[in-house]
């Protein structure tokens, strides 16, 4: 579908980057993620983002381009929000591993048992979609991402003598396999979810067998 960057209510051309364009570009990926959620790929419209984010189907378009694009947006945009990339990045001075991967760890399982989330998982694996790229985009916008962003801090932790980890990407992919473990499963199959004391006992047994693993004795 051919897009115009016109201004609704003109001709002239928006300049990217003003306040009022970036406000309704959040507009329409907070509508977006309530519609995917709710009605899953299929059943959420064009039309019906638009209506909800308060804004012209035009508008929609102009931002994201396609449907396919505003749902990768729109799991990044999720992604980026609970688990954001200075979570990786900054380093605080004197915090020890363990603490580091807890904080990443308690961040991680907030985002993955949302209700939100646990609907958009049970989305991507329905018939509909299974044969669809869609799980593939959504893998490379979220997942990825933050196997990536964690595979860099684990190498930094390397180089510090901290950890000894002959595969990084696969050790970064089993540090949130752990995590998710049985409780998500459960999540997923709409069985109770853990409380609070249970859950942080399983996310602190998870980060500790992923230290007894690849820790070193220089680990602080």
């Amino acid at each position: 579908m051919p897009v115009s960057m016109k201004r609704e209510g003109g001709t002239k051309s928006a300049g990217p980057g003003r306040p009022k364009d970036l406000a309704k570009r959040a507009a329409i990926l907070d509508a977006a993620k309530r519609m995917f959620t709710q009605h899953g790929f299929e059943g959420a419209s064009m039309d019906q983002i638009a209506s909800e984010a308060g804004v012209s189907k035009l508008t929609v378009y102009s931002h994201f381009g396609d449907k396919d694009s505003l749902f990768v947006a729109a799991v990044r945009a999720y992604c980026e929000q609970q688990l954001p990339s200075s979570l990786f990045q900054t380093e605080e001075p004197g915090m020890p591993l363990r603490e580091r991967l807890l904080a990443i760890a308690r961040a991680f399982y907030a985002m993955i048992s949302n209700p939100e989330a646990v609907a958009g998982h049970r989305v991507l694996c329905s018939p509909q979609l299974s044969e669809s790229p869609l799980p593939r985009m959504f893998w490379e916008a979220g997942p990825q991402r933050v196997q990536d962003e964690f595979a860099a801090l684990l190498r930094r932790r390397i180089a510090a003598g901290e950890l000894e980890i002959p595969d990084v990407a696969r050790a970064s992919a089993q540090f949130f396999t752990l995590l998710k473990g049985e409780p998500h499963a459960q999540l997923v199959f709409g069985c109770n979810a853990l409380c609070q004391h249970d859950l942080e006992s399983h996310l602190e047994a998870s980060v500790d067998l992923f230290l007894r693993g690849y820790g070193t004795s220089r680990r602080r």
